[in-house]
């Protein structure tokens, strides 16, 4: 018996007809697989700084922090964004950030999150990836109502610009932090049984718009 790949589906779009392929389908899990890797990296680093704060541990985050980092772009590679300068900004801010990480985490004697907890104005460089990752968050919550992503758009800038400036107790830290990591993993864990054809998004607009850029140009 030979095996052959299904059709492709035919979909209506705002500017007519379009096809969801395989190609598709395996950047949407490409996608999703990315964010769950980044989810339980963050949500792992997480639990040790707020359960098991030891020198060895702080170590661990490094390694962890560089999985997340790398599952980020590649989730921010493959994610379905209609607007194409969006979602090359997201990519710059994801740059900017992982080349703020090296530096930081090359060039400074302490543990990555010793330096980024004590040198709160490494954020003005290493925030960048997690602007990146809000963009995606907030990608989500415009597109598809989570309320975890909604609270996710406005937990991490807080987090990060209350610890820029320092207004943020210790505690209130710490608090958003666990609220951060479990709810990203909630929407990691929910995209993973979302309909595939959902993130790919209409097709006909990413033509449409494609179309009229080649025009200007």
């Amino acid at each position: 018996m030979t095996l052959t790949e299904s059709p492709p589906s035919v979909y209506q779009g705002q500017f007519g007809e379009f096809t969801i392929n395989q190609s598709d389908r395996k950047s949407v899990i490409i996608y999703r697989t990315a964010l769950m890797v980044a989810a339980l990296s963050f949500a792992i680093a997480s639990a040790l700084i707020l359960l098991n704060n030891n020198p060895t541990t702080i170590q661990a985050i490094t390694p962890l922090y560089t999985v997340f980092c790398l599952a980020l772009g590649v989730s921010l590679l493959t994610i379905h964004i209609y607007l194409a300068p969006l979602h090359r900004t997201l990519q710059l801010f994801w740059l900017i950030g992982c080349i703020s990480s090296f530096v930081f985490g090359h060039f400074d004697s302490q543990p990555f999150a010793v330096t980024v907890y004590t040198q709160p104005l490494s954020l003005l460089g290493i925030g960048f990836i997690f602007a990146a990752l809000t963009g995606i968050y907030f990608k989500e919550a415009f597109c598809f109502n989570r309320l975890e992503t909604k609270v996710l758009t406005f937990t991490v800038p807080i987090l990060l610009l209350g610890h820029l400036v320092g207004v943020l107790p210790i505690q209130a830290e710490q608090v958003l932090l666990g609220i951060w990591a479990i709810l990203f993993l909630v929407f990691a864990l929910r995209k993973a049984v979302q309909e595939i054809p959902a993130d790919i998004g209409d097709k006909s607009v990413f033509a449409y718009l494609k179309a009229e850029r080649t025009s200007k140009a």
